[in-house]
């Protein structure tokens, strides 16, 4: 499946407690390039042993989704860094990293003086429950495959065409 863009139509949910977390179902089709890692991992192997047309129904475990859940992602800090923040318990927030880049992190807990932020994706640990159907497969354009070749958030200054 080498430059080929995969075209499924899917249905994703909690595998414990059967809540749907997401769904494109009767909306547009979700596009990606296969062995690109646009998809989680346990997904983009289904997919490649989907024929098209065909719905399958697969459980994916943590590590070949959005990993375990990691207690060391947890990081205690003082609420002060909060000022102005109604804090809600499992609220969502944004931040910067150590190198400039976007992080997403939740509130797990807080008390008056501390605050406890979990930067684990939201569903780190989960087995998740996947319908899909491949609705069909094309050629990448050259566009598509030069793009997921790009290294992450990196640059090679001009050299390669892209415009930088």
């Amino acid at each position: 499946m080498q430059n080929q863009v995969a075209i499924i139509e899917y249905e994703v949910r909690d595998h414990t407690t059967q809540e749907v977390l997401d769904s494109n179902i009767g909306k547009k089709p979700l596009e990606f390039l296969v062995g690109a890692g646009q998809v989680i991992v346990g997904l983009e192997k289904a997919v490649q042993q989907a024929e098209v047309g065909q719905t399958l129904n697969i459980v994916i475990p943590p590590h070949d989704a959005y990993g375990a859940y990691r207690t060391d992602y947890l990081q205690e800090v003082p609420r002060d860094q909060f000022e102005g923040i109604e804090l809600k318990r499992g609220m969502t927030l944004f931040g910067q990293g150590e190198n400039n880049e976007s992080v997403q992190v939740s509130v797990k807990d807080f008390s008056d003086r501390m605050v406890m932020l979990d930067y684990n994706h939201p569903l780190a640990g989960k087995e998740l429950s996947f319908q899909f159907t491949l609705l069909g497969l094309r050629e990448a354009t050259e566009q598509e495959v030069l793009k997921s070749q790009a290294p992450a958030k990196q640059c090679c200054g001009g050299g390669c065409g892209c415009s930088h």
